[in-house]
């Protein structure tokens, strides 16, 4: 294969991450080259067997730092940004990651050449109380006008095998006879399958989606805070008790956590803050043809992954119920 025939680049930034890592693998299936940009790529290495020999390279990367985002850019006929956080820890502050970082990458990628792919989420929004939301939403508009045909995509909560959500609460469930619902536990969500991301983000890269378009991402159903909690608990066999917490409780909680040196914050104040609002895909987006149907992806079911990932967190793991091990 001469070099003029070499399949097209991609430089994946946040490639190790829970989405990265299934937007690498379906990209990989596709045949193209990948180059995974992350801060620490000896830690990295369990992507290579998602590719072929060579298929799938590593680089040095911090957003924070622009030369190494110019560098991992420079040659790649696509750059896709999966980098994001949930909360913030030391110089990782959403201001740094999300809105400096994610302006950083369009910035090289309208230097190079390079089409762009931002992954956001639903409920980014530029005057948002949460800052969270607040910079995914300065960081839409810094890449929109940056590079006018970037492709945008805003999942809902994001559900599969390492997820942040429903492996948090599971996980709980093993060590306290209570869940908390946060005001009540009447927000709205519509999980959607990290694998129908990844799929929705390689047939961008495919030419499917339409540029300088803001695509939201959700799930085949929409469940309510305490829904996806008994619906977790159904899956892990389990009867822990449900009780509300009011916004303002959970706020004063957020704050004392903050105090304590954790390295995961069981829940901070910027998402309570979250919670207070629905994260649905719009009746605007449905109307547009700017959601995963748009792209051909059918949503998968909640339910039909859930088990697959959450059977560790049985009170016996897969053999509960069974009566003998199989």
């Amino acid at each position: 294969m001469t070099l003029a025939n070499l399949p097209p680049l991609v430089t994946v930034f946040g490639g190790s991450g829970f989405i990265g890592r299934h937007v690498v693998g379906a990209l990989a299936k596709r045949g193209y080259r990948i180059r995974v940009a992350v801060r620490r790529p000896d830690l990295a290495g369990f992507l290579q067997p998602l590719g072929n020999v060579g298929q799938i390279s590593f680089v040095q990367a911090n957003l924070r730092y622009r030369n190494s985002v110019d560098r991992a850019v420079e040659g790649a006929d696509f750059v896709i940004n999966c980098v994001g956080v949930l909360f913030e820890a030391g110089r990782n502050t959403f201001d740094a990651v999300q809105e400096f970082g994610a302006r950083a990458v369009a910035e090289a990628a309208r230097a190079s050449g390079a089409k762009l792919i931002h992954i956001s989420a639903i409920g980014a929004d530029a005057n948002s109380d949460s800052s969270y939301a607040r910079t995914k939403g300065r960081a839409e508009a810094a890449i929109l006008s940056t590079v006018r045909d970037a492709v945008i995509f805003r999942p809902s909560i994001v559900f599969g095998p390492e997820d942040g959500f429903f492996n948090k609460f599971a996980d709980m469930a093993r060590l306290s006879p209570v869940l908390p619902l946060i005001g009540g536990g009447n927000t709205r969500f519509q999980p959607v399958y990290v694998g129908d991301v990844a799929e929705a983000v390689t047939r961008a890269v495919g030419g499917k989606a339409t540029p300088g378009t803001i695509y939201e991402l959700g799930g085949p159903e929409v469940l309510t805070f305490r829904q996806c909690m008994e619906t977790m608990l159904k899956v892990t066999m389990r009867k822990n008790a449900l009780v509300s917490i009011p916004f303002s409780i959970a706020s004063l909680m957020g704050n004392v956590a903050s105090l304590i040196p954790l390295i995961t914050p069981p829940i901070t104040v910027d998402q309570v803050r979250l919670l207070k609002r629905d994260n649905v895909v719009s009746q605007a987006a449905e109307t547009e043809g700017r959601t995963l149907k748009a792209l051909d992806v059918t949503p998968t079911l909640l339910v039909s992954v859930l088990p697959s990932y959450l059977v560790q967190y049985r009170p016996h793991g897969q053999y509960t119920g069974s009566g003998k091990a199989a």
